[in-house]
């Protein structure tokens, strides 16, 4: 019978548990051959991990193996006499699933980021994408181990809807092919035609409103899933598709209740991936900002400054700094100012409170004072806004009050109403921009958002320019 391949062996199991002088078969890319005259090397990756398997071959065998060749390889682990890796394989039969040639981009060598956009389908093979990739993935494991461990349901929210949930008008907007996804309707005036949704629909940029619903239900909920805006601005700041982890909680009566369970969330979640992820971050360490480790390890051990909206004006008027955009009580942030009071002033998280009701969304929770409503946004340094949250305005007449001071149609919006007029509760919620704590926990401030020369969008990725670094990708 035939031996069943191990999934990932190459580093779950060969790398850390595999004992020396065992027999295994690894699979994976070639990133290097070296030919030497009595012994020569490949170095052998299947992306679970930074570092590869150096493999020990023949010249032979060498000499059939290419860059980016896909190989299986069995052989027997040993003791490794050199100083980069602890283990290596002695092989003793290469096939090579997958051939490659002379013409792979990929070499041995610097790569910019304008030659990587060039090869966006190879690119995730570099050290700093599949970095980037592997602790994406840790931090989402991250947040439902949180969210779960806390007793929340994960819900799915409508990626197509008739709202744009704070009014802003950045939306997407879907125009269903006329030739394909057209109603024929029978009136007395005979047949009319009639547009595929029959009325307008956009790509959500939030599952906010529907994830209240779910939380005037069961109390609980979070939504993790792509959200979309129709921005103008190419900046890493903007992206025209991203993610978005957003949470619903029931029965939260104050401010302070809802940034301590932020706070607690982001510790946890950055715990979880400096734990799961430590030869990566250790390589951003050494390549993209060398003040990285220690910035962590503050996120997770030092409380998040709290202040509120008027007392960061306050800051922002007497800075000994030239802003582009003069702070204006009564305006919203500019990248700059919240770039400063996070990474100069406050040198580590802070919670910016209590904004002016006009420049935040109707669903905000006014304050007391009846000019400011119960809203936060969590500023993280180098890299600005990363969550934005409040208390949701939970008394149906002052909704309508809102509704209406943004002139938005209440008719519109009566089933949001009715969560208030049956059975309404105090509650309150936050979404995190995935990509934006990702540029945080990897450093890549310095990296900007990825717009492929087609135009505008993400792929799932954050990242496009890789200035500063004479790392190996």
């Amino acid at each position: 019978m035939q031996k069943k391949p191990v999934i990932n062996e190459l580093y779950l199991t060969v790398g850390k548990n595999s004992t020396p002088d065992s027999e295994v078969e690894v699979y994976g890319w070639v990133r290097s051959v070296r030919v030497q005259k009595y012994l020569s090397f490949a170095a052998i990756n299947d992306g679970s991990s930074l570092k590869g398997m150096q493999v020990v071959l023949t010249s032979e065998e060498a000499n059939k193996l290419k860059t980016g060749a896909c190989v299986r390889i069995h052989g027997i682990l040993t003791q490794s006499p050199g100083t980069e890796q602890s283990k290596e394989l002695q092989a003793q039969h290469v096939e090579v699933l997958g051939e490659s040639d002379s013409t792979y981009p990929l070499q041995k060598k610097y790569h910019s980021m304008e030659f990587l956009r060039d090869n966006l389908h190879l690119r995730s093979r570099t050290n700093l994408f599949g970095a980037i990739f592997r602790v994406r993935s840790a931090a989402i494991i991250g947040f439902q181990n949180f969210f779960q461990t806390n007793e929340f349901f994960q819900i799915h929210t409508p990626i197509i809807t008739n709202s744009d949930c704070e009014g802003g008008g950045e939306v997407f907007k879907i125009s269903a092919n006329k030739k394909k996804n057209i109603k024929i309707e029978h009136t007395k005036d005979g047949l009319v035609e009639k547009d595929f949704f029959g009325s307008p629909v956009y790509l959500t940029v939030s599952g906010q409103l529907h994830a209240e619903i779910l939380a005037c239900a069961m109390s609980r909920v979070y939504t993790f899933g792509p959200v979309f805006r129709a921005e103008e601005s190419l900046t890493s700041r903007h992206l025209a598709e991203f993610w978005m982890l957003e949470a619903e909680i029931a029965f939260m009566f104050k401010l302070d209740e809802l940034l301590d369970f932020v706070e607690s969330c982001l510790r946890d979640t950055t715990k979880h991936i400096l734990n799961t992820c430590s030869q990566d971050l250790e390589f951003f360490n050494q390549w993209v900002d060398k003040e990285l480790s220690t910035r962590l390890e503050d996120t997770i051990n030092k409380p998040f400054i709290r202040i509120t909206y008027s007392e960061a004006i306050n800051i922002l008027s007497k800075a000994n700094k030239r802003f582009e955009f003069q702070p204006v009580f009564g305006t919203s942030f500019h990248s700059e100012h919240e770039k400063y009071l996070a990474t100069d002033y406050c040198r580590g998280p802070v919670f910016i409170t209590d904004y002016p009701k006009e420049i935040k969304p109707f669903y905000m929770r006014v304050n007391p004072d009846g000019k400011t409503v119960a809203c936060t946004d969590l500023l993280f340094p180098k890299v600005g806004e990363i969550v934005g949250g409040s208390l949701r305005e939970e008394r149906y007449q002052k909704l309508v009050k809102r509704l209406k001071e943004f002139n938005l149609n209440t008719e519109e919006f009566q089933w949001y109403l009715d969560l208030r007029k049956y059975g309404t509760i105090p509650h309150g919620g936050f979404g995190i921009g995935f990509e934006r704590y990702l540029q945080y926990i990897t450093g890549s401030w310095m990296i900007c958002a990825f717009f492929p020369k087609s135009g505008h969008s993400s792929i799932n990725a954050h990242v496009a320019e890789y200035a500063m670094l004479n790392a190996n990708n």
